[in-house]
């Protein structure tokens, strides 16, 4: 865990060690002790640490960089056609399915989306 990411959190809310114990439920000199590397926190703390600042569990334990979520970044959604793929696109069990094995997934799929739909 990156000690200084828990004070950076923390001062961007405005808070106060007390205040935020408080809303954590634990002691001051517990959280405290977080923010200086003399306690480590639980798996279930750093949950509720992450819940807290409204941030990712990879941030407070310096996995990645960026504060937000991922998915609050925008995303490009590709759409493909499944009978438009080129050969060796889909892979399972480790061999690339062939173009007849393509049309059955469609189909089966397809067949399945007309029972749901009943």
């Amino acid at each position: 865990m990156v000690l200084n990411r828990l004070t950076e959190l923390r001062k961007s809310k405005r808070w106060s060690i007390q205040y935020t114990a408080d809303r954590l439920g634990i002691a001051k000199s517990t959280y405290a002790g977080y923010e200086s590397g003399y306690r480590e926190p639980s798996l279930e703390a750093i949950r509720a640490l992450a819940d807290l600042f409204e941030t990712s569990i990879d941030y407070v334990l310096g996995r990645v960089h960026d504060p937000k979520f991922p998915n609050e970044k925008k995303a490009s959604i590709i759409k493909m056609d499944l009978l438009c793929l080129e050969k060796d696109s889909l892979i399972l069990d480790g061999k690339a399915l062939t173009p007849t094995e393509v049309k059955h997934l469609v189909a089966f799929i397809r067949t399945v989306r007309g029972m749901e739909g009943e």
